[in-house]
């Protein structure tokens, strides 16, 4: 698998990344894990991303349980996020320096790990002064804990007032990443974030680029028993994308795979693989067997034309001041 520098750091991730923020610690979900941990890193996958609330931790404690019977610590880059309260409190979002330093060190734990490869602050915290929270980034990475910086789920300006902040003094570690949610079906990061990203040099992490599953096809005749839209759990995350716009990007991207001769979801993985900006697309799967259908998109290089049709279905509604 290609590897890719990830912003202006000193480490290359692969261009498909492994999502895990359905993985669980039981003992079936630890199986099917560990199968599709083992299955990604054969492909050549290195970077594997988490969060402190993805199952109330589980997620986490899965990796952590799998390093060293699965794969070698040094063997894979974790991304993990910290930033959103689940424990009852009002106050949802939260980069203090207390919340922040408390979620590092449990993470830490449930990892097994003693330093995190890019930990992201998972959301922009308004209430939070911006010296604070960025100078618990550079805590976080001077005590060795952390290797690299980045946020998550940020807009435009919020990612360059993090940038810049941090660019400000000499010593402040650098904001090297933005994961952010980017597919045919949603690309309102080309408006700002993007752009921002591009100028400057961060690498962007795209979550759910099939569209929360929607560009893999699945829903164009129905909502079969066993997807995320039958399942009370998930069916408001596939939802989002099931209606008369993203029905008729799918029947695009479809037909684009029927004369390709592949399926749906590596014509929409591998669009969002190969955008300006990205370092690496990150996929979730329900096991191993559809894991392996994601990393066959690495084989898939779209032609000019495709492409170009592609990104006319989809493309964002842009207006004033971003095409003034």
């Amino acid at each position: 698998m290609e590897r890719r520098p990830l912003g202006r750091s000193g480490i290359e991730v692969s261009s498909i990344g492994l999502g895990t923020m359905t993985w669980t610690t039981d003992e079936a979900g630890l199986e099917d894990a560990a199968a599709q941990l083992q299955t990604f890193v054969e492909s050549g996958g290195t970077l594997v991303d988490t969060a402190d609330v993805f199952g109330q931790g589980a997620s986490e404690a899965a990796i952590g349980q799998l390093i060293g019977k699965v794969v070698a610590r040094s063997e894979i880059h974790i991304a993990t996020k910290a930033g959103v309260r689940t424990d009852g409190s009002d106050r949802k979002r939260d980069t203090s320096r207390g919340w922040l330093m408390r979620c590092l060190e449990h993470s830490l734990r449930r990892l097994g790990t003693d330093y995190i490869d890019l930990w992201l602050l998972h959301v922009y915290d308004p209430d939070t002064p911006i010296e604070e929270t960025m100078g618990t980034l550079d805590a976080a990475v001077a005590s060795g804990k952390v290797r690299y910086a980045g946020v998550s789920n940020h807009t435009g300006w919020q990612t360059a007032r993090a940038m810049a902040w941090q660019q400000a003094w000499p010593g402040r570690t650098p904001i090297v990443a933005s994961e952010v949610e980017y597919s045919l079906l949603q690309r309102g990061i080309e408006r700002e974030v993007l752009p921002a990203c591009l100028a400057m040099e961060l690498g962007v992490l795209a979550w759910s680029p099939l569209g929360r599953g929607v560009l893999t096809g699945k829903y164009r005749y129905g909502r079969p028993s066993e997807s995320r839209a039958a399942s009370a759990q998930w069916a408001r995350f596939a939802a989002t994308y099931l209606d008369e716009r993203s029905a008729g990007i799918v029947e695009a991207v479809a037909t684009a795979a029927d004369g390709l001769g592949v399926s749906p979801l590596e014509v929409a993985l591998a669009w969002v693989r190969d955008q300006p900006g990205v370092a690496s697309a990150i996929v979730g799967a329900r096991n191993a067997t559809q894991l392996r259908a994601s990393l066959a998109a690495e084989q898939l290089f779209l032609p000019p034309e495709i492409r170009l049709a592609l990104d006319d279905v989809s493309a964002p509604a842009v207006g004033y001041p971003e095409s003034y």
